[in-house]
């Protein structure tokens, strides 16, 4: 917004060009983010009465350490990341705006979901199918209107990390297989949120790989070095990137053990919604699964466990996701954490190094 409204005027006042470098206005974005989420913070963890309801068979010292506390801090998160989104970027841009919507969309579902617990008393909140049902038809719909917005070179296009110059041409095929991504990413940080912290960390360095790529993909003397698809405009998403980093390291200072807030369903549909949308827009679907390997293993986790359960009657682990299942092998809750994040480090450098391996 600033960019905009101050754009005939970048070169007649002193410092005003620094707005034209999105690596500028990203770090003014993460900056901004991070300042939304220490101001309201405080004042919606001392007023909120939303407690998150704890689940009976999970490990036992949930019930005594988490009960209480308030949920739905993802508002904040995607708050801060749209606000700052939109004071810094160039509004504009059609793929900026569609990924607002996307986030948008799923953090209400998934304020809806955590409001049916409150309500409700339990941990289930809308059934499966029906919140399966809306993030399907909210990711057709945004792969659908990106696709339109592509020049016809790259449209259709599947790309593959590693590989160079083998693509498969198909929009109605591209589409489907995105919506997928973007589902499947959201559900991926949904299964992640289970300890405190424990999905905030990965998601910023997701955040923040997508964020490079999303530069390098946008700037044509880069993509073509590195033999990238290049896509024009795809640079402003780094502004949304680095203001999800802000809102999430806000959130982390509330959510660090022993946690004073949750994101809840609110924050972690939205944020997997939003990397998924980034990976989709800049054509970097499976580097994002490289990226969000710890993510990958948890959803991986879960279905796992209930295939396996539903034709033996046993189970693999001794819970899932799979971090409870190390919780109820003995690990404590800060061990689970930090060793899963070194896990997501170690993820997000494989996936960097896909960008020159080819």
């Amino acid at each position: 917004m600033f960019y905009n409204f101050l754009f005939p005027y970048l070169n007649f006042i002193s410092g005003m060009n620094l707005l034209r470098y999105i690596t500028f206005r990203t770090m003014c974005a993460l900056l901004t983010s991070l300042a939304i989420s220490f101001l309201l913070y405080p004042y919606f963890i001392r007023h909120s009465k939303h407690s998150q309801p704890i689940r009976n068979d999970g490990p036992e010292s949930h019930i005594l350490s988490k009960e209480g506390i308030p949920t739905m801090g993802g508002a904040i998160i995607v708050a801060g990341t749209i606000i700052s989104s939109l004071l810094w970027g160039d509004i504009a841009n059609n793929y900026l705006i569609l990924l607002i919507l996307l986030t948008v969309s799923y953090c209400l579902l998934g304020f809806y979901d955590d409001f049916l617990k409150v309500k409700l008393k339990n941990s289930r909140g809308i059934r499966g199918k029906k919140k399966l049902f809306f993030q399907t038809i909210v990711a057709l719909t945004f792969s659908y209107f990106v696709e339109q917005l592509r020049t016809p070179e790259i449209a259709g296009c599947l790309t593959f990390p590693f590989l160079k110059s083998f693509t498969i041409n198909n929009s109605i095929f591209l589409i489907i297989f995105t919506t997928i991504v973007i589902v499947g990413s959201s559900n991926a940080v949904n299964l992640t949120d289970g300890l405190d912290g424990l999905a905030t960390f990965p998601s910023m360095l997701a955040a923040l790989c997508l964020g490079i790529i999303s530069y390098l993909v946008g700037h044509f003397v880069f993509a073509n070095y590195l033999q990238l698809v290049y896509v024009a405009s795809v640079g402003e998403l780094c502004i949304f990137c680095g203001a999800l980093i802000g809102a999430c390291l806000g959130f982390l200072w509330y959510n660090a053990p022993p946690a004073m807030i949750f994101m809840g369903d609110t924050g972690s549909l939205a944020i997997g919604g939003a990397l998924g949308g980034i990976s989709v827009i800049i054509k970097h679907e499976f580097v994002l699964a490289i990226i969000g390997g710890l993510f990958v293993l948890e959803a991986l986790s879960v279905m796992i466990q209930v295939f396996y359960f539903r034709y033996t009657g046993r189970r693999i682990f001794l819970m899932a996701p799979i971090h409870h299942h190390f919780e109820k092998k003995g690990w404590t809750e800060s061990t689970v954490v930090i060793r899963f994040w070194i896990i997501s480090f170690v993820f997000a450098l494989i996936g960097l190094a896909t960008l020159k391996i080819r």
